[in-house]
């Protein structure tokens, strides 16, 4: 996925009520940011921190700026949330995924479930449909990825979800996207949300698939990179 626009460094001072950021330009600007990421962002909004800005392709929105990426350590992590299912698509249209490959037809947000919106749907007139839900990943506390970072009802809702497809004869997979190149493997955050692990194990037991894979980040551009084994 390649941003439009160049995206623009700078100094962040503040993240708060979830959605807003405060930061420095590099030519001192002060500008409140969007920031799309409704979880709690552990170890990512450290003031002071590096961070990229992408600018508004609408010259009338409120914020002229959106939060992209910050950099830890030696590396950058992708923060937008609106990201992950354009990433998945592109690569599965790549042949990147070989667990999600050789299907002729591929639709977004397609209604399906109970009042519910699948990120990607996979389909093949010789084989059965697939849907494929898509989780930004970005919290890392040890050498592992881990999701989620706050407690997900709608995560867990799209897990029971996933899991009545499998019921009706479909295939159902989980693709836990981690926007960021530093995590030897993944696993689910069970202190943090021990309700999502036990779905996930529960899905996991009736038939949904799980995989994973790290991105590459650069200012330009953010593209899957490799698998990540999953630690259950």
């Amino acid at each position: 996925m390649k941003f439009q626009n160049p995206l623009v460094q700078a100094q962040l001072i503040r993240r708060y009520k979830r959605f807003l950021a405060d930061a420095h330009l590099k030519n001192g600007e002060f500008v409140t940011a969007h920031c799309a990421n409704p979880g709690s962002m552990i170890g990512l909004t450290e003031p002071g921190a590096e961070i990229w800005l992408s600018p508004a392709e609408n010259p009338a929105r409120k914020l002229r700026w959106s939060w992209e990426m910050i950099r830890v350590g030696n590396g950058l992590v992708g923060i937008n949330t609106a990201h992950p299912n354009t990433i998945v698509s592109e690569a599965i249209a790549d042949g990147r995924i070989p667990e999600l490959g050789g299907y002729t037809n591929m639709r977004r947000e397609v209604k399906y479930g109970e009042s519910s919106r699948i990120d990607i749907l996979l389909e093949d007139p010789i084989r059965q449909k697939c849907f494929v839900e898509v989780k930004n990943v970005h919290l890392k506390r040890d050498v592992g990825a881990e999701f989620p970072d706050s407690v997900t009802a709608r995560g867990t809702k799209h897990l029971r979800e996933l899991t009545n497809m499998v019921a009706q004869g479909h295939r159902a997979v989980m693709v836990y996207l981690v926007q960021r190149d530093d995590c030897k493997d993944f696993g689910i955050a069970s202190d943090i949300d021990p309700t999502y692990h036990k779905a996930f194990e529960t899905a996991l037991m009736k038939g949904v698939e799980a995989f994973c894979y790290s991105c590459q980040l650069k200012p330009s551009k953010i593209e899957l990179n490799r698998s990540l084994p999953i630690v259950r």
